[in-house]
């Protein structure tokens, strides 16, 4: 990419966009993960917290894996199905790091 130190904007613009998409995945994956546990704990289906949720189930499932972006307005709904809140969700090592 960049030789000797000789970094471009160019080389930079596409290093930070690398860097913002490698963050963005990062979190979506740990809520995803977050979703799936306290879907288990409250022992649903993934399909049942779907229609909680009034999602389509392979929508959830592209949550729950890190596939797609949530809202704040549909993980508000699914913190709801979980019997859980914002605080609650977030209180969890996977968000500390």
């Amino acid at each position: 990419m960049c030789s000797l130190g000789r970094c471009t904007n160019e080389h930079l613009k596409i290093f930070l966009q690398s860097l913002q998409f490698t963050m963005q995945e990062n979190i979506n994956t740990q809520i995803g993960d977050r979703i799936k546990q306290l879907r288990k704990v409250e022992n649903l289906s993934q399909e049942a917290l779907a229609n909680l949720a009034e999602v389509e189930r392979a929508y959830m499932n592209g949550v729950e894996t890190g596939k797609r972006n949530v809202s704040v307005k549909l993980l508000s709904k699914i913190i709801k199905a979980l019997n859980t809140n914002f605080t609650e969700f977030f209180n969890d090592e996977n968000f500390k790091r």
